[in-house]
């Protein structure tokens, strides 16, 4: 039995027949029109081939880690360096036609498959930056630094790109407020304390990795954040833009283009990721809200409790 307010949606495929109807397995090419804000059941390489060309904006890729782990019924297993080159290559080689010329792509992965990832991406794409975000958890090791961090590459097809800096600034508080003249510099004084909307970096330790009694989490292995899709897809997509993800697992990617206003087609091959995926969408139409993000930016972590700790702080000053 589930704890009162654990919130983790872990029902069966056999459970969740009904939202696994409303999956795609297309068999023949497909117009855009048809696959539009559609979960596609089937395995990648098979269906790639029957996306319309030239028809994404923008390209999120969560493939598996050079890693022996299992996803559902599937187990994917390590391999030799130069066999996951040639793995990295064949999605790419799949992808790289269904984007626009102005399309972004961006490309998770671990600090191992990192250097392979990276390496095969500058064949292909105009290679920008590697992002690398905190991941909190992380297994111990004795003889090792544990492992709390993971990369995102970011490439784009092109020099003509979109990149939408206003829309992913984040709130920090401020903790040296510099004033010019009197008035705030650079900072805004508010009721809940002071805060600077800043430039986003290529390292984020904001990121919230989800857990039992958060709306989005799943029971899926390795489930990214919605927060960590919102920054991309806000970033580098506009309102109506097409988001591609071929490796969907439990949704975030589509769930959180939904909630951004974007198009979306997620390829996912395990039944029962996909029913995850379908319950995550229907949940998003009656709920939009992506944890850690309001008000049209991003907070740091743990905001709530310093906007707590502030008001609490100016009320003993008071007394």
């Amino acid at each position: 039995m589930k704890a009162e307010r654990n919130r983790t949606i872990d029902m069966t495929a056999e459970e969740g027949q009904v939202y696994l109807d409303r999956c795609l397995r297309p068999t023949r090419p497909q117009p855009l029109a048809d696959v539009l804000d559609r979960t596609l059941w089937g395995d990648s390489f098979a269906l790639l081939p029957l996306l319309p060309r030239e028809s994404v904006d923008l390209l999120i890729v969560d493939p598996p880690y050079n890693l022996t782990t299992e996803f559902g019924e599937t187990k994917f297993r390590k391999s030799a360096e130069a066999d996951y080159r040639a793995y990295t290559a064949s999605w790419i080689a799949l992808t790289k036609p269904l984007l626009k010329r102005d399309a972004s792509v961006y490309v998770c992965c671990d600090w191992r498959s990192s250097l392979v990832i990276g390496s095969v991406l500058q064949e292909h794409f105009c290679l920008r930056s590697r992002i690398t975000w905190q991941r909190e958890k992380g297994r111990g090791a004795r003889r090792n630094w544990k492992n709390g961090m993971e990369d995102i590459w970011f490439a784009t097809c092109s020099e003509d790109y979109c990149f939408r800096l206003e829309d992913v600034k984040q709130r920090r508080r401020v903790l040296a407020p510099y004033r010019s003249g009197g008035a705030p510099k650079d900072w805004t004084e508010t009721a809940e304390g002071r805060f600077r909307d800043t430039c986003p970096s290529n390292f984020w330790d904001d990121i919230s990795v989800p857990y039992w009694s958060m709306p989005e989490n799943t029971a899926h292995p390795t489930q990214k954040p919605e927060k960590l899709l919102a920054k991309l897809i806000l970033a580098s997509s506009c309102e109506g833009d097409v988001v591609l993800d071929p490796f969907l697992g439990s949704g975030s990617t589509s769930v959180t283009a939904k909630k951004l206003g974007r198009r979306f087609i997620g390829i996912e091959r395990e039944p029962q990721y996909c029913v995850w995926t379908e319950k995550r969408l229907e949940n998003a139409s009656a709920d939009s809200s992506i944890q850690g993000y309001a008000d049209g930016v991003f907070w740091e972590r743990n905001t709530a409790a310093i906007q707590h700790w502030t008001k609490r702080q100016k009320n003993t000053e008071k007394i």
